[in-house]
This record gives structure tokens, sequence and C-alpha cells, in this order.
């Protein structure tokens, strides 16, 4: 099958993968909307007329950029609604207050590299965060996908996952001593195998899931591994780092793709060794089997 290309790369922003996109009527969703890429990200799906949902943690931020964003794109149908992806009933709430259809979910929120901890029921962070949030949130909110018609869901994934597999014996480090870029490395592997698994089981909904590598921005996301390591030269502004989530949820070219995994605002090629976790995407992480497993494995974790 052919790699899905575009007239995008590396260097492209969010206003240039959507320019002369008009998405006005259509609503949205970005998680981790009040920091890094979330807020561009956001920005733009206003400015290019969704009606957008800030989902955060501290609402009283949430709220002032939710007034920035309309303030500057002229967009009032900007708002904050409280959402700690951590935190399953955070996350049961979030879904039980929504209502009507939703036409674009951005699962954005991340954290990276962080020291051990796991939550209240268990789950190390990184997986319940990155991973198994989204996996709740997207789950619970399929009814309102479905609503929409031809709904896109993106995984904000990373090269990282490039570091490990789903070690599915072992998640949560129980039995392996902590390191926390394994532990990161997973939880994005788990996020595209969720869009590998959802692809063909919400085709009939017209739902599309696919998962994005945005790049190496310097934002908070690096605050436990002393900054951003990447050279200059590869390294991206938060309007670039914005534009491949928005590229797969907005662009035309994309119509009915499903379960794939893009970088750069084209189709990443496979890969079989890490090289450096630099890019494309690992064979493990598109594998079948591992996609069904994971399935099973977060069906079970949030009905539990």
């Amino acid at each position: 099958m052919a790699l899905i290309t575009s007239p995008f790369g590396f260097a492209s922003t969010a206003e240039d993968v959507t320019d002369g996109i008009d998405l006005t009527g259509k609503r949205a969703v970005v998680t981790g909307a009040s920091s890094g890429i979330g807020i561009e990200t956001a920005r733009v799906l206003a400015l290019r007329g969704a009606d957008v949902t800030l989902a955060v943690r501290n609402l009283d931020a949430g709220r002032r950029i939710a007034a920035d964003i309309a303030g500057s794109t002229g967009n009032p149908a900007v708002r904050a609604a409280t959402l700690d992806v951590s935190d399953l009933g955070s996350v049961r709430r979030f879904v039980a207050a929504w209502d009507g259809p939703l036409h674009i979910l951005i699962n954005n929120a991340g954290i990276m590299a962080t020291p051990e901890e796991r939550t209240e029921s268990g789950t190390e962070l990184q997986f319940a965060t990155n991973y198994l949030g989204h996996f709740a949130l997207t789950v619970g909110l399929r009814p309102a996908l479905a609503q929409a018609g031809s709904a896109r869901v993106v995984a904000v994934s990373s090269s990282g996952h490039l570091i490990s597999p789903v070690v599915f014996d072992d998640i949560d480090f129980r039995f392996r001593p902590y390191d926390p870029l394994l532990a990161y490395g997973q939880s994005k592997t788990a996020s595209v195998l969720f869009a590998v698994g959802a692809a063909e089981r919400w085709a009939a909904d017209g739902i599309t899931v696919n998962a994005v590598m945005p790049g190496a921005i310097a934002t908070g996301l690096q605050k436990h591994t002393g900054g951003l390591k990447t050279p200059p030269e590869g390294r991206k502004t938060v309007e670039q780092g914005a534009a491949t989530s928005l590229f797969v949820a907005t662009s035309p070219l994309l119509e009915g793709v499903s379960g794939r995994y893009f970088e750069d605002n084209n189709e990443a090629p496979v890969v079989h060794d890490g090289n450096g976790w630099k890019s494309g995407v690992a064979a493990y992480a598109l594998d079948r089997d591992n996609a069904d497993r994971m399935w099973d494995l977060g069906t079970r974790l949030i009905s539990a």
C-alpha cells in the first residue's frame, strides 16, 4: 500500500496545512490545550471556524486561553472544560457532560519521562495519561463521533515510541526496574496501536483514527529530561509542531484514511530498528495482533 504524501513537510505550519479549509459547523475537542502545541492546535481550529472545546486540567488557565483565542481569531465559539486524562473519573465526567456530535477529537495531552508514579488504581502514570485516559475518552465519546458522520480522531504519539514496544506482561514496571524513557516509549506505542485497533472497529461509523508525531518542540514536556536535546536544525516551532495534528484532522487528502502514522505532514515509513528514534513508525506499533491485545487490555482497565 502506497504511503500517503502531501505538499507539506517539516517546516509547514498549522496555518499552512489548513489554508483554505472551512471548519464552520464542526465541533472539536483538544486535550491538553492549555500549553505547548495544544494551544496552537486549538487556535488554528478556531481560526478556521470550528467550535472548539479546550479540555484541560486547570480550568482557570483554560478559560484565559479560550478567551485569548476567541479574541485573536474573532471566533466566539471557544470554551474550556475540565479534564484530567490521568483520572478515569474525570474522563467519565467529561464524557457524561458532552452533548451532540463531535467532528474532531485531538488527543494531545501528555507527559514525558516522569519519576515513577502510579494512579490510585495502580497504573503507571505515563501509560495512564498518554494512553489509557485517552482510550477511555475516545471510547466514551464514540456515540458523539458516530453522530458526526465522518469524525476524525488524532492520537498524538512521538518518535519516542521507537524506544520501546508495549511490554504487555509488565505495563506498570512491577517486575522491571522503572525507566522513565521506556515507560514513555511504551505509552506512545500504545497510542499508535489504538489508532490501528480503532480503524477497523469504527469504520462503519465513519470514524477515522490516526496517530501523529508532532516533532521536537521545546515545551514544558521536557521538564524531566533537562530540556530539549534535539540539535537546532531538527527542532520545530510550536506553529510547526501543531501542523501534523491539524493536517490529519482536516485535510481532504485523508478522507476515509485510518489506522496510520504521520510525521512532517506525510505518512511515515515502517522501520525495523530504532534508528536512534529519529523517524519512521516501528513495525510493532502497527501490528494488528498487538493492537487487538492493546484494545482488550484497555477495555479491561477502564472497566475495572
